[in-house]
Formats: structure tokens, sequence, C-alpha cells
């Protein structure tokens, strides 16, 4: 797959036809795409737990601050016990995978204990598993109209309410969702 094909650092804005309950109505930010299938997060799917939550859990201790009332989102329905910390870059941390020049996402506990500390990057969003798809999956459901894809708005990654992002992300393409037939075609 060229760079050009991938849709790495892109958002994946769900069409109102997709009914599957793990991505209705979803905005993905895609992490990584690539011939072998790609990996993303869901970036409106809150859970009930905050960040402190997963810390007291892992058993981290911290003062937590702010940082501990952060919502922890539902990433996807892949590996769910598996944490994620999409981020700002900030200093490398033990298992880190550039995005691009301002976005990262990592797995490793170290970022979380800079986070209970108060040393963590400054604009944060935890989310427990992931979106993924097989070699091919993707560019299917992208043919099947089940997908826009479109840039990346750091102020919908971190900012907005969860509630807000979907919207938000199609209006990035001057779509109104809200507007969208729920029928596919192609011409």
């Amino acid at each position: 797959m060229d760079e050009s094909a991938s849709l790495k650092n892109q958002l994946l804005i769900a069409m109102p036809s997709l009914e599957d309950p793990n991505f209705s109505r979803t905005v993905t930010y895609i992490c990584e795409h690539s011939e072998q299938g790609a990996m993303g997060i869901v970036l409106n799917r809150p859970t009930e737990l905050r960040l402190s939550d997963v810390l007291k859990h892992m058993q981290i201790e911290g003062g937590f601050g702010d940082a501990g009332e952060q919502i922890v989102f539902l990433g996807g329905p892949v590996e769910e016990e598996r944490g994620f910390v999409l981020h700002t870059h900030t200093s490398p941390w033990d298992s880190t995978l550039a995005v691009n020049e301002t976005i990262s996402i990592t797995t490793s506990r170290d970022i979380l204990e800079a986070m209970a500390r108060g040393d963590g990057p400054s604009r944060t969003l935890v989310a427990l598993g992931y979106a993924g798809w097989g070699a091919g999956q993707l560019e299917r459901e992208m043919q099947d109209n089940a997908w826009l894809s479109g840039p990346v708005d750091q102020s919908i990654l971190f900012e907005l309410p969860p509630d807000q992002r979907w919207e938000a992300a199609a209006r990035l393409l001057g779509v109104d969702v809200n507007l969208l037939s729920s029928e596919a075609g192609h011409a």
C-alpha cells in the first residue's frame, strides 16, 4: 500500500447506515494502516470509568489530581482489557508509536505512572481496547460506504465532549451526517 492510500492519521466517521453496535455513530482515529490491516481508537464511546479507577486497579500510586477525573473510553472491541493512551508528543515512553509529528499512542505503564504524578502529556485520551481490521477489510468497508475518512483536528481528539465528536468530524468534511441517507449507492 502506498502512503497516499493509507488512512493513518485520519478520522474514520461511521456512516448512518453502519449498524454494527461496536461502531454505530462513532468516530475513530486511525493510528496505523498498512497492507496487513488497520488499527484505531474510537473517540466517542465513554465508559463509566475514570482514570483514577484504572490507576487504582493497576496499583499505581499518585495524587491523580485533574488527570484522575479523566473519562476512560472504550477504544474498540478488540482487547478491551488492554489500555491505550492517545497523546500529544512528549518524552519517549517504553512502548510508543508516533502516528504523526504531534500525536502518539502509548501502551506502557510508565505513561500512566507519569500521569498519576502530574508529569504526563498535556493532552491525552485514555482508552480500553482498540478497533482493528484485517488485511483489506477496511478498504472493503470504505468501498461499501460504511465510513467517511477525513482530516484530524486535535480538538476532536482531546477537547470536545464525546457526544459531539461524530458530527464535528463530519463537519470538517463539510458533511452534515444527519442529512445523509442510510441507503448506500454506487454510480
